[in-house]
């Protein structure tokens, strides 16, 4: 039987359901221990086949402990991590050794898409002036010369088509807006767009754009994507939203168009260093919606990572490919 490790967590929350899978893809389970700064004995260590990098093992502090432990493992053959995105260092490390990694792509598309939506309708709507108005106590209906173009007919350029960028322009497209999709390959039948480009591309696209929407992964070719030259070729009235990357966007040269009016307004969930400082103008400026890359909060993601992992597990058993798997480079 192969050994899987789980964080405590992880165990305490689906440890009975993983240890009563039917006999044909059981796995005995090795857990992390509480204690952050304690190590699995080095007989554990060595019975680990698979490894689930949850959620939790980040925003609990463990991450140290859980890859000090899928170093050390000489037969772990297959890493799931809970999150989309693996430009991590330490993912390359475990492909260039061997171990096959999967993500959980997908299971948190619908949220974070949902919160991008809701980022567009404040900013197009103009939200941030009434909620100006309501922390000083004003009764200030929008002036004639604040009000906002209609929504419908405008044009969102998405960058990047993945799970994420496919449920944004499906919304999108249900408000009434214009969506290209900006990937490398070609348009695809049910794509929820109605113009597909390529990167090479996009410089044409951005005199037309009113709203940037970047939802690509961070690779050699996307990392700052967004620069002074390609913001200075937005429409004064167009907006960026990022739900990718901070270090997809130069983010000084986005703060200098946000602030000289270049910029309409923006809604960022990344930021090229996280936390955000608390020194950054980016918190006050009044075009700008902020979130602490937390565009993902929503309470079925873990039960969406969770099923991900548990057909990934039939897969791996049953020897058929695996979801999401990533290819070594």
């Amino acid at each position: 039987m192969p050994a899987l490790l789980v964080s405590h967590f992880l165990n305490a929350a689906r440890g009975a359901e993983l240890a009563s899978l039917p006999a044909e893809y059981a796995v005995e389970l090795i857990v992390l221990p509480q204690d952050r700064e304690a190590r699995l004995a080095d007989d554990l260590v060595k019975r680990i086949d698979i490894a689930f990098f949850s959620s939790d093992i980040v925003s609990q502090g463990f991450s140290r402990q859980f890859f000090s432990a899928a170093r050390k493992a000489p037969n772990l053959k297959w890493l799931h991590v809970a999150n989309a995105g693996v430009d991590h260092p330490i993912f390359n490390e475990m492909l260039a050794g061997g171990v096959r990694l999967t993500t959980s792509s997908g299971a948190t598309a619908e949220p974070i898409a949902h919160t991008a939506i809701t980022a567009l309708l404040m900013l197009a709507r103009n939200f941030p002036y009434w909620q100006q108005a309501q922390r000083e106590h004003r009764w200030s209906p929008m002036p004639l010369d604040a009000f906002p173009r209609d929504l419908r007919g405008q044009t969102a350029v998405v960058v990047g088509l993945g799970h994420i960028g496919k449920e944004f322009a499906r919304v999108a497209r249900a408000l009434g807006l214009i969506v290209i999709g900006v990937r490398r390959s070609p348009r695809k039948e049910g794509d929820p767009v109605d113009e597909i480009h390529t990167p090479e591309q996009l410089a044409d696209l951005l005199p037309r754009t009113d709203w940037l929407v970047l939802a690509c992964p961070l690779t050699p070719e996307t990392r700052g994507l967004v620069n002074a030259k390609l913001l200075a070729a937005l429409p004064k009235t167009a907006r960026v939203i990022n739900v990718a990357r901070g270090e997809v966007v130069d983010e000084p040269a986005l703060i200098e168009a946000l602030q000289s009016g270049a910029l309409a307004g923006a809604y960022l969930d990344v930021f090229q260093k996280e936390p955000l400082p608390a020194d950054s103008p980016l918190w006050d400026l009044p075009n700008v919606l902020v979130t602490p890359h937390n565009s993902t909060a929503a309470a079925g993601n873990h039960q969406r990572v969770y099923g991900i992992f548990v057909e990934n597990l039939q897969r791996w058993h049953a020897g058929k490919p695996l979801l999401n798997e990533v290819a070594a480079t």
